[in-house]
């Protein structure tokens, strides 16, 4: 019996796409090359993975394909990741300066950036041409879309990544059917996508001209719209955020908290329809998480007088949560260099996550929100054990499969982020690499749950460098991991995924 026969899944469906994907990838590479074409920089490493992304594309594409069933959409998703990360990958390979010359940082880097992570390995900024540093927003940019069209188009045919909750929560019975096909629905949320990036662009350009930021040109603009609309978090500048003033630092909140917000909700607010958002629960517990933790966070810094005024504690408070909350990962202030309590805040924000069927990372708010929702009904049970109260969402039941699947995922992703932690602790003690404990939990946690900066060498203004190859090669795989949400990798790892 053949190999094609045993096989219950058709790769060659799954990889065909992919090889659509590849030929996609070459418009954003001429784009930065023209960029590079401006700055008088080279355009080799631009172009020359563009020639070879569309000869691998076009030759992947000619694969025969079928239709795209369950397990070639688990397929797809998982490896078009890894694709793009590899693809992402060569213009620094190909430039060969600082630390992005060696192969491992680059994939490194590649990675977060497609995962929009976030965490970093350049050193030295300035080591770097400002087309490198706008590649690196463009791959966030792009895994930001990525990840709503993946959403929207696939998982929710394969029904992970939170895709029946966000379907019960946004009050809409098919997320795929926003408009009359897949197709047009995902192109109208990449439309809202889009028209944030834009607006966030000309806000700061506004600025600009009205002497609130004088520091900010046509390029800085474009390169942190990328990545905050992304909920992703490179910036160019070696301060992150805390480059610019405190107006830009103003203005840039509300677009990583909207990022992080559900695009379905937000469509239905561009239709003129705001009370799908009003009526979320959802929302409204990330809105409160949100508030929480920074009311939490200034009082700490206020008792720690880390700040001379009330505007620059409130200013910093609010800045730094949305930012760790929603998995951007910017930075105003080292906020390494806060009290233990005020960065506990922020370590605890890292597992909450933004809203589901958004750009956001993490565990997700909407999960959280059933776990509080089940554990509240389950005590109320205890009282009265014959009482039938089922979990609601936005006045919606929701079903008790779904809400034991999120228990089981929230449950995974902790056993995964401590015994990753650990990993990060031997490894460090085996190259005699000194890190403490609080750094490894940061460290696992920003980059399973795609946060970007943590604490220590991997601080805001830290770097990922000098951790050991083999733990940066841990933390690639499960930035990959974390990103297309555990599920799709483990379902791949089954025999009977592919046999039976």
């Amino acid at each position: 019996m053949s190999t094609r026969r045993r096989l219950r899944v058709d790769w060659r469906t799954s990889v065909s796409l992919i090889g659509t994907v590849l030929k996609a990838l070459t418009a954003p590479l001429v784009a930065t090359a023209l960029v590079a074409l401006a700055y008088n920089e080279p355009l080799l490493p631009f172009l020359g993975p563009a020639v070879l992304t569309l000869g691998a594309g076009v030759g992947l594409e000619r694969l025969e394909r079928g239709d795209l069933g369950l397990r070639e959409g688990y397929l797809m998703v998982a490896l078009t990741w890894l694709a793009i990360a590899v693809v992402g990958a060569l213009p620094f390979l190909v430039a060969g300066e600082g630390t992005l010359g060696a192969p491992i940082n680059a994939l490194f880097e590649s990675t977060s950036g497609v995962t929009t992570t976030g965490a970093t390995v350049v050193e030295s900024f300035d080591a770097h041409g400002r087309s490198i540093h706008l590649w690196r927003s463009t791959l966030q940019w792009m895994g930001g879309l990525g990840i709503l069209v993946i959403a929207v188009a696939v998982l929710s045919q394969l029904s992970v990544g939170g895709a029946q909750l966000m379907e019960t929560e946004s009050q809409t019975q098919d997320v795929n059917k926003l408009a009359p096909s897949i197709e047009e629905t995902a192109r109208l949320l990449g439309w809202i996508y889009a028209g944030l990036t834009g607006l966030m662009i000309l806000s700061w350009l506004g600025l600009g001209a009205v002497g609130l930021a004088p520091e900010v040109s046509l390029y800085s603009a474009v390169a942190h719209a990328f990545t905050a609309v992304s909920t992703a978090g490179f910036s160019p500048r070696p301060g992150s955020l805390g480059a610019f003033s405190p107006a830009i630092q103003w203005v840039t909140i509300p677009f990583m908290f909207f990022g992080a917000t559900n695009f379905v909700l937000l469509y239905h607010l561009t239709r003129g329809n705001p009370s799908r958002l009003k009526n979320s629960d959802e929302f409204r517990f990330y809105l409160a998480v949100v508030l929480g933790l920074t009311g939490l966070t200034a009082v700490f810094l206020v008792a720690s007088d880390e700040f001379a005024s009330a505007e620059q504690t409130v200013r910093h408070s609010l800045f730094q949560v949305v930012s760790i909350l929603t998995t951007t990962g910017y930075a105003t202030v080292d906020f390494d260099l806060w009290s233990p309590a005020a960065k506990h805040m922020l370590f605890l924000a890292m597992f909450s996550g933004g809203m589901a069927g958004s750009t956001t990372c993490s565990i997700k708010t909407l999960r959280w929100l059933v776990v509080v929702k089940s554990f509240r009904r389950d005590l109320f049970r205890e009282i009265h054990p014959h009482a039938i109260r089922p979990v609601r969402l936005s006045g919606q039941v929701v079903d008790e499969e779904v809400v034991r699947d999120v228990y089981a995922y929230v449950l995974l992703s902790v056993v995964i982020f401590v015994l990753l932690t650990v990993f990060v602790v031997t490894d460090a003690a085996r190259v005699g690499l000194e890190i403490g404990e609080f750094e490894a939990l940061g460290a696992a946690a920003a980059t399973f749950l795609n946060i970007g900066p943590a604490f220590g060498i991997a601080g805001p203004y830290g770097s990922y460098a000098d951790f050991p190859r083999t733990t940066k090669v841990a933390f690639i795989v499960m930035m990959w991991v974390g990103r297309i949400e555990i599920i799709p990798v483990l379902v791949l790892l089954t025999p009977a995924f592919w046999r039976s």
